[in-house]
């Protein structure tokens, strides 16, 4: 199925995020996460691409697993910074073979061993090559708060406008803890005319380090009130990620209140934090 469809018939889509094992860590680890994973029942579950593709063709496994064997449907990572053309389309004869039709057209980052030059490739040039197949659902993701490499937000608006034109189908959200800036997005790519679907990346703060690298990698604002929570549990993990939990429920009954079409849980593989999201709010009801 593709995910447009979910987004056609339901009111809210709710989806995970998970990652393959790193080339030499055990398969079965994420199985058993994937599993646990499952019974949670989302609407889809995205599967992330390794830098430079270390791990694609275990996204591929993984994706395929997840969608076969477990009856979910999947979202596939794809990034192009080091592929060539030749190898892209290589992928996208894998993913037709494996029955795999939805794919999130990334950039992506060079690995940090990578001797060469990156190609000058960007996003909606992977989503144009992907469009010319015609068989394919594509997502694009969205940043709120602008990409780090992009000064200007609204050149970042409208450099997100050319995806959604190259054929982008619906957006994923960078993560982002204030939800004022996802409300102030929306208004904004509406107003250029990009009218998509947006699913909001939502991710539970369960370790100060956690959550200051990741703010600091996706130039995502830490408001006030995350501030203050982050200093009082600062020497209580347990009760840090108690916080966090509630902290992450209350942006989401809020973005559904709003009516935001979907929420996507970046699970880091942790099924427990998952499922305290889902109970803990309206999604449980969905």
């Amino acid at each position: 199925m593709k995910i447009t469809n979910l987004f056609n018939t339901k009111k809210h889509v709710i989806s995970f995020e998970v990652f393959p094992p790193k080339i030499s860590s055990p398969f079965e680890t994420v199985l058993e996460a994937v599993d646990a994973l499952h019974v949670l029942k989302p609407d889809f579950i995205s599967v992330t691409y390794g830098a430079g593709g270390t791990t694609s063709d275990k996204t591929l496994e993984l994706a395929h697993h997840i969608k076969e064997e477990l009856g979910i449907e999947t979202l596939a990572h794809l990034t192009c910074i080091t592929n060539s053309l030749t190898l892209t389309e290589q992928i996208l004869d894998k993913l037709t073979a494996l029955n795999l039709e939805n794919i999130l057209a990334l950039r992506g980052d060079p690995p940090q061993d990578l001797t060469s030059t990156p190609r000058n490739i960007h996003a909606s040039d992977l989503i144009k090559q992907i469009k010319q197949r015609q068989n394919f659902c594509i997502a694009a993701a969205a940043y709120p708060e602008g990409h780090p490499e992009t000064l200007d937000r609204q050149q970042d608006l409208r450099y997100l406008k050319t995806k959604t034109d190259a054929g982008a189908e619906f957006l994923i959200t960078q993560i982002v803890f204030d939800n004022d800036y996802l409300k102030t997005f929306r208004e904004d790519a509406y107003a250029l005319g990009i009218k998509v679907p947006i699913s909001v990346g939502i991710m539970p703060v369960f370790s100060a380090s956690q959550i200051k690298h990741i703010s600091n990698l996706c130039g995502a604002t830490l408001p006030k009130a995350l501030q203050t929570m982050l200093e009082k549990y600062s020497h209580n993990q347990d009760a840090l990620q108690s916080a966090g939990i509630e902290y992450a429920c209350r942006q989401i009954d809020d973005l559904l209140a709003n009516g935001f079409e979907g929420i996507h849980i970046y699970t880091m593989n942790r099924p427990l934090l998952a499922r305290a999201l889902l109970s803990g709010t309206g999604l449980a009801q969905l």
